[in-house]
């Protein structure tokens, strides 16, 4: 029986998935309402993706359901599909045919190991199209907040202003300006109850016993949900490529989304999770939710951290955050009804600012200029244009800028290869007298070339993957000509985390651009002090020596090593 299930953790699951369940719900409405397709299906997709999500991932702790990314490409979807046909209900089977064929997508990506690929998304590309996805929440949400029907785009609520002073609802923006304010002033008292939910239940009270004139969810079906197979055949077959476009683009968001919240599972947890299972078990959490009704979802981040911290520690946890749901739905979903549509406005603004890379444009200035150009387009193309088309603009200006470096670099004569491993390295001249004295608590990483974004997740791993006697870590960046803003955040993380540890961090042969950059953003003097730069890996180990980290003789080995030149 313990092979199976360890049955120490069971408190752990028990608690961990009950707490993410009741940060899910008050979401999985808001998600579903903003969607365009009602509360209802935001209940039904965070029930499909959390259980099975859970039961067939890759991430033994993640907690999934709606997230704010999928919902905006969603609601896109939704909007698009209704212009296309005319109406909802004759949409509605484009649009599930839409998040059926996604969760496809994503079991074929894990089939065909297009996971390793991902990672080479370059940061401003993420960080523009991430930030674009929560000021589109926040847009939308305004009119909502103030008790107006909402325009389908963020363009309209630009051009239908005039209408929001006309028409809002003091009542409402009441209501909603009170939910942000528990949302954000609960955690200080107690954090043991989410306070989504504290604000959800608190304002829709006060709205009920005031009779509040304000506009509500309405209606929603109680019991279980039923199949929708004959709506997902009711499909015009000239739709196919709209479907196939935003099926795309929902399967590599989700996918993203999904890992990115499973690399945060295992440094919580220190274990390591299975990113092509975990693709597979979101797609077929998304296919599950398609067939019922629901919208698509994703790994969500602050579920997952929350089942984690209460105790959550193996897919038993995650399953349980979508079985509380389903109780909700068959037990309470009909006094749902009466949760204010402002309500739930005051809790997507928070969430959508939340979402939006505030790190990434603090820097803006700072980090080379294509970079900050790339992110920027990419941002203004998710906000106020195509989803589809800002993702794909920013991974073709990418690729075009790093193959214009490593032109630059070849006719420089400069090489550029991977990054090696740390058993796989190859000792330079002038660390070979040193180097057998360095092994057991000293170690070298050499870096070749420039550091971008197909080299980040790689380094990433390396830092992550160091024994734990290590002591120090000299780092030679004699041959880094060039750092881009994926990898500058890569080190700014990976020092970060060495510090942590106790681990202290040299950089050798630091070239002024890289200088330059981890001065900007504060690395230097932040996280490393200028008495750890060197210019000659000699100085570096002399100040080694002088920390007491280094005495000749200590190890007493007299290994051969490989001698290369110095110069690339």
């Amino acid at each position: 029986m313990k092979r199976i299930y360890d049955i120490k953790n069971l408190r752990g699951d028990l608690i961990g998935g009950l707490v993410a369940g009741i940060i899910a719900l008050p979401l999985a409405l808001a998600f579903g309402v903003q969607s365009g397709l009602g509360a209802i299906s935001g209940l039904y997709g965070a029930i499909a993706i959390g259980i099975l999500a859970a039961l067939f991932g890759g991430t033994a702790t993640q907690a999934s359901g709606p997230t704010g990314p999928m919902t905006v490409v969603s609601a896109a979807l939704v909007a698009a599909a209704v212009e296309y046909t005319g109406s909802l209900e004759s949409a509605l089977g484009m649009i599930l045919v839409t998040f059926f064929l996604g969760g496809v997508f994503q079991i074929i990506f894990g089939i065909l190991n297009i996971a390793r690929y991902i990672k080479f998304l370059p940061y401003p590309v993420i960080s523009g199209f991430m930030s674009g996805v929560g000021l589109i929440i926040v847009l939308l949400q305004i009119f909502p907040f103030a008790g107006v029907t909402a325009p389908k785009s963020t363009l309209g609520v630009v051009t239908e202003l005039p209408r929001f002073f006309t028409e809002l609802n003091w009542a409402a923006i009441g209501l909603g300006l009170f939910t942000m304010l528990v949302y954000y002033l609960f955690p200080r008292i107690t954090k043991a109850v989410p306070s989504a939910l504290v604000a959800l239940i608190l304002t829709s009270l006060g709205a009920f016993f005031l009779r509040l004139d304000v506009p509500l969810i309405g209606d929603i079906p109680s019991g279980l949900p039923s199949l929708q197979i004959g709506t997902l055949l009711t499909v015009d077959t000239s739709a196919y490529l709209l479907i196939l476009e935003y099926a795309l683009i929902l399967a590599v968001l989700g996918s993203i989304d999904s890992l990115l919240t499973s690399v945060i599972a295992d440094n919580i947890t220190k274990t390591k999770h299975n990113s092509n299972r975990e693709l597979i078990g979101q797609g077929i959490g998304n296919i599950a939710a398609a067939l019922f009704g629901g919208i698509p979802g994703a790994g969500a981040t602050k579920g997952t951290v929350v089942n984690i911290n209460a105790g959550g520690r193996t897919r038993l946890s995650g399953a349980i955050h979508g079985l509380f749901l389903l109780g909700v739905l068959l037990g309470l979903g009909q006094l749902a009804a009466y949760i204010p549509l402002p309500v739930l406005a005051g809790i997507l603004i928070p969430i959508g600012f939340a979402i939006i890379d505030k790190k990434g444009f603090r820097h803006l200035l700072r980090v080379p200029k294509a970079d900050a150009v790339v992110l920027v387009i990419v941002f203004l193309v998710t906000t106020f244009g195509s989803l589809i088309n800002a993702v794909g603009i920013g991974v073709i200006l990418a690729s075009l800028l790093f193959m214009k470096r490593s032109s630059d670099l070849a006719e420089s004569g400069t090489a550029l290869t991977a990054l090696s491993g740390l058993e796989g390295e190859r000792v330079w001249a002038d660390e070979a007298d040193d180097y057998p004295y360095l092994k057991d608590c000293v170690y070298i990483k050499h870096l070749y070339g420039p550091m971008f974004f197909g080299f980040t997740a790689h380094f990433q791993d390396l830092i992550r993957n160091l024994d734990e006697k290590i002591c120090a870590l000299i780092i030679r960046m004699d041959r880094v000509p060039h750092i881009d803003q994926s990898g500058l955040y890569a080190m700014e993380e990976a020092i970060l985390d060495l510090n942590l540890r106790g681990v202290t961090v040299l950089l050798t042969g630091l070239q002024p651009q890289p200088y330059d950059m981890l001065r900007t953003i504060d690395v230097i003097p932040d996280l490393l002090s200028e008495e750890q730069l060197f210019d000659e890996f000699e100085d570096s180990i002399a100040w080694l020596r002088g920390q007491g980290l280094i005495e000749p003789g200590t190890n007493g080995s007299s290994a051969e090593v490989e001698r290369v030149p110095e110069a690339a």
